[in-house]
């Protein structure tokens, strides 16, 4: 087996790019109510390929807008801030890694990675979870799978071939083969690109089962996760769906038509969004 230190990825981890500046800025405004969203739309606008997809994102079903939204500074008022940061992050996430040779499918990564983040805004409500913290922590779940594939290609290699041979959770042939999975990796990629504590925390727990029945943010982002591989939104051959607690079932208390309509929206919504943020 190829053990791997965590302070060894972790200087891997140090080592990726820093979040374009109109990203940390906005990351860095979460705690903050005086921020300059004039200052800000114009940032964004200054980067014309992040503009136009925050425009389409933002005339989108998923936000429902009842009017054509014509300029950042328009989407900005209409949406509010929060929303339009939820945008701007997951249009700079879905670009931060460049694929690297191999059998990795860095496509299907990307559309797991969106349907759970879809899947985790519209469970958000239910658990009483704010939606756009909850998308963005969907949409970071997984990334500590594409600092290893990037960073450590040989040994996540070995990692996919003990789990297609062990038909296994890739957490589970992480730990098994480097002796740490991609959760602990993401969070700490969160936290060097300062997320917030609790998209960090989310991140790091969402396979950790016992640990999901005081509910909040990781427990949203675990049945997205869910969810999204339920649906088979990826088109991952063998993807596995993971085992849901009860208590998990009845923290979320849905009854058969409230779960048929969230999962009708979910493919609703990733069909549309996944034309706009990943072609």
């Amino acid at each position: 087996m190829t053990r791997l230190s965590f302070e060894h990825i972790l200087r891997q981890v140090h080592e990726l790019p820093s979040l374009p500046v109109v990203v940390l800025e906005l990351l860095s405004s979460m705690e903050q109510d005086d921020t300059d969203v004039h200052v800000l739309a114009h940032k964004i606008e200054l980067d014309q390929a992040l503009a136009a997809k925050t425009l389409r994102i933002a005339n989108s079903s998923f936000y429902g807008m009842q009017s054509k939204v014509t300029s950042i500074a328009q989407a900005v008022s209409v949406l509010g801030f929060h929303s339009i940061r939820t945008v701007v992050t997951a249009c700079v996430l879905t670009d931060s890694f460049a694929p690297v040779r191999g059998d990795f499918d860095f496509p299907a990564f990307w559309r797991h990675s969106l349907a759970t983040a879809i899947a985790a805004r519209l469970l958000a409500p239910h658990l009483h979870v704010d939606p756009e913290t909850a998308f963005t922590a969907g949409l970071l779940h997984d990334l500590g799978i594409l600092v290893l594939v990037t960073r450590f290609p040989a040994e996540h290699a070995l990692v996919r071939s003990y789990r297609q041979a062990h038909d296994c959770q890739m957490a589970d042939a992480e730990m098994a083969v480097i002796g740490i999975d991609h959760a602990q990796v993401g969070s700490a990629l969160a936290a060097y690109w300062k997320f917030p504590e609790a998209i960090q925390q989310a991140v790091a727990e969402h396979h950790a089962t016992d640990r999901l029945e005081a509910g909040g943010l990781p427990l949203a982002v675990h049945m997205a996760n869910a969810v999204a591989l339920a649906l088979d939104l990826a088109g991952i051959d063998d993807a596995l769906v993971p085992p849901l607690s009860p208590a998990v079932w009845h923290k979320l208390a849905l009854d058969e038509p409230a779960w048929l309509a969230l999962l009708r929206q979910t493919q609703h919504s990733f069909d549309e969004m996944s034309q706009i943020m990943l072609a």
